[in-house]
């Protein structure tokens, strides 16, 4: 591999970072660029990687910082010499990035989902102008380090971001209703949470097997049975329509910010 900078240290950053190394990167080559010296102690100490205050120079880049940040650290990466970038601010452009770094940079934009803290993300990435598809996957790879990544025209990532970037919420969100539901109908709120999230993360993992959502959820859906009648108050609360156009909104304002950069 060659030499690697994280240039951020937050959780996506060391999300990155932890996925590399499960995939048997070296430490000794890649290097976490962060302000805060304390931060840069404890992902030393973590990960034995070194660590900067400042932009180096390296071979490759991942930009994990705000996305205010993104468009300086940009041009100062391409002032390093840096050949390849992935950048993961939601909202900056392939465009955008490109005419900060200048020259021929390889930039790669994505936009990954929380679940990386975990090993469980969902990320679609896309390739600008200078990017050939050993720089896509190189980013690809990167990526799947932390879960799924899939290569999408940048066009496709605001609906990207609607949907997988912001979807942890809407099942948190879902996941705190069922919640309470359970102490509404009288179980104690800690039993209630074990049940409600064991619950998701176990229909998450069968829907991981492949089949069609909707076959899955007739399967546990018999005839005039207590799942029909829980299915028919949520279609009379209009769920599915409030998920469309919660995906829908979302998609939305992440092009309301692309037009900004």
């Amino acid at each position: 591999m060659n030499s690697l900078q994280i240039v951020g240290g937050g959780r996506m950053g060391e999300a990155l970072l932890a996925g590399l190394l499960r995939a048997g990167a070296d430490p000794g080559v890649v290097t976490v660029v962060e302000p805060d010296a304390a931060r840069c102690v404890e992902l030393a100490d973590r990960y034995g990687v070194a660590t900067s205050p400042s932009v180096i120079s390296s071979r490759d880049a991942v930009l994990a910082v705000k996305p205010h940040l993104t468009v300086d650290i940009a041009a100062q990466l391409s002032q390093a010499g840096v050949e390849r970038v992935l950048s993961i601010a939601a909202g900056v452009t392939l465009a955008s990035i490109e005419a900060a770094a200048g020259g021929s940079v390889a930039v790669i934009r994505a936009m990954p989902n929380t679940p990386a803290l975990v090993g469980r993300g969902a990320a679609g990435l896309a390739g600008g102008s200078h990017a050939d598809d050993n720089d896509i996957e190189w980013a690809r790879q990167l990526l799947a380090g932390v879960g799924v990544a899939v290569v999408v025209a940048e066009s496709a990532l605001d609906a990207v971001t609607g949907l997988s970037g912001s979807g942890p919420a809407y099942v948190f969100l879902f996941a705190e209703a069922m919640i309470e539901a359970g102490v509404l109908n009288g179980l104690p709120r800690p039993l209630a949470e074990t049940l409600a999230i064991n619950t998701i993360v176990g229909a998450g993992e069968m829907l991981l097997g492949g089949r069609d959502p909707a076959q899955l959820r007739a399967d546990v859906t018999s005839p005039g049975g207590t799942t029909a009648e829980g299915l028919r108050a949520l279609e009379d609360h209009g769920v599915r329509a409030a998920v469309l156009d919660a995906v829908s909104r979302a998609t939305a304002k992440s092009r309301d910010l692309g037009a900004e950069w």
